[in-house]
């Protein structure tokens, strides 16, 4: 069975659907960067790496917003799907654990550009707090729940080490961020209602790593 994600009202959309609306949404800004107002199915498509087929059934459950003969109004429909994703307002961010990937995560700009404000970094080193990344102060990790009452905060990135990821996410859900991203090569456990997505590079490039050990295999054979 297909997991499904109910959003504002009746409207059921599947998961899959879920996952490439970003993708969709970054295509349109894209687009509309470039100075494109309107496009077609098939260069939406082309510019999200999908067939137009799979696009147009994912936007179906969106609503119709594209007109025969004209294609998509590109603002428009960027503006739906952000409304839909939940990205038409800032949500608070804290990240937990600033070593390198912490840095990383800290400084990249297209957290602002896509609906997302870190309001807070934490890491347990004594050695770091007082230490600005990106203009925002890291601060001991003990001031995590008092964070996430003042500003709110839903969503928590942890980009620790394995071995402190579970602890850290404990006290995340104790807090009550309900939403996890976690860049730490670890499997964690949640209860009910809190979602994780996991982000774990190295298995990525295992995958490339298997693409590239078929080519060279294609080519000797």
């Amino acid at each position: 069975m297909t997991a499904r994600t109910t959003t504002e009202g009746s409207r059921d959309i599947p998961e899959a659907t879920v996952a490439r609306l970003p993708v969709y949404l970054r295509a349109l800004t894209l687009l509309a960067d470039s100075g494109t107002s309107t496009c077609s199915s098939e260069v939406l498509a082309q510019s999200a790496g999908v067939n137009s087929a799979k696009l147009r059934k994912d936007l179906s459950y969106l609503g119709s917003y594209g007109t025969r003969g004209v294609g998509y109004d590109v603002d428009y429909l960027r503006y739906q799907i952000a409304r839909e994703i939940g990205v038409t307002s800032d949500w608070p961010v804290v990240i937990v654990g600033i070593g390198n990937l912490g840095h990383a995560l800290a400084n990249y700009s297209g957290f602002r550009s896509r609906g997302f404000r870190v309001v807070a970094l934490l890491d347990a080193d004594p050695r770091r707090h007082g230490e600005a990344v990106a203009g925002v102060p890291v601060r001991p990790f003990d001031d995590l729940e008092s964070l996430v009452e003042e500003h709110g905060v839903a969503i928590g990135v942890i980009s620790t080490p394995a071995a402190a990821a579970q602890d850290v996410a404990d006290r995340m859900v104790g807090a009550g961020i309900t939403s996890i991203l976690n860049f730490a090569p670890a499997v964690l456990s949640v209860p009910d209602g809190v979602d994780v997505r996991k982000v774990d590079l190295s298995i990525e490039l295992q995958i490339l790593a298997y693409h590239e050990q078929r080519k060279s295999q294609e080519v000797t054979a």
